[in-house]
């Protein structure tokens, strides 16, 4: 769920995911020593599986991978038939330690031609891509960012002066952060070179220039991005309903 409203649009047949799954997943190192980042399982599947699910629940069937990291381990998989039939996946080496925002650059002759969707390998999320692409062709702007309000990994005190009241476990923090789930205009290429991080300057200059606008998603959201994280995430999917498996009612892939 989010908390705007955005028209609900099925991408076009042009409309490529670009996935960013060349890290080396250093705080991960239990689990990535022999394997990239983009591999670890959650529920005995890939998390790149999970995101790619994500996507093609949404009428996503054209994905671009940008890799580094034990790359073709990345392909290995791709060709496996593991994923939903129909999708068209493209693996590309956009080197061993190019940044992210260089990794999408080296890109450019696949994603400049149309808007295109950009996210990480690592990050999943209940969040309506089909409401957030209509939003973002509907402001013009050149990027739209997923924003989310994580949960904070520590409980936190509540205090009348030096006295202790209680404890909050771990309540949703205040403050909005990156959640991925970004769409992109062409435009965008424009912010970007081989030595970019496309956290850092390239969204702030964007930001500067007014050509970045927010998609609130309040809904689930997390990121795997240590050991933890990883368990949390394996604990969900052993619920059997963790909240970002939204591809159990997949819609029907819109006519052309």
């Amino acid at each position: 769920m989010s908390s705007q409203r955005g028209r609900a649009v099925a991408p076009d047949r042009d409309e490529v995911v670009a996935i960013l799954c060349g890290g080396r997943g250093t705080r991960l190192q239990e689990r990535t020593h022999a394997i990239p980042k983009a591999l670890v399982e959650i529920g005995g599947k890939p998390i790149l599986w999970h995101v790619l699910r994500i996507y093609a629940a949404h009428g996503f069937r054209r994905f671009l991978l940008l890799c580094g990291y034990r790359g073709e381990m990345i392909e290995e998989f791709v060709r496996a038939p593991k994923l939903p039939a129909g999708l068209e996946i493209e693996c590309l080496d956009t080197g061993l330690d190019t940044p992210t925002g260089g990794r999408v650059a080296a890109a450019a002759d696949r994603l400049g031609d149309a808007t295109f969707a950009l996210t990480y390998a690592d990050g999943v999320a209940d969040v309506d891509l089909s409401a957030a692409l209509g939003f973002h062709r509907d402001h013009g702007a050149a990027a739209t960012v997923t924003l989310v309000r994580p949960h904070s990994q520590w409980g936190i005190a509540e205090l009348d002066g030096d006295r202790v009241r209680g404890f909050v476990e771990k309540p949703r923090m205040e403050q909005w952060v990156n959640g991925g789930f970004m769409f992109c205009d062409p435009r965008v290429l424009d912010y970007l070179d081989e030595r970019s991080t496309l956290e850092r300057e390239p969204l702030e200059r964007m930001a500067r220039d007014g050509e970045l606008v927010a998609w609130r998603h309040t809904g689930f959201w997390d990121c795997m991005d240590t050991y933890k994280d990883a368990v949390v995430l394996d604990d969900l999917w052993a619920t059997g309903s963790p909240p970002w498996r939204v591809w159990d009612h997949e819609p029907a892939p819109t006519a052309k």
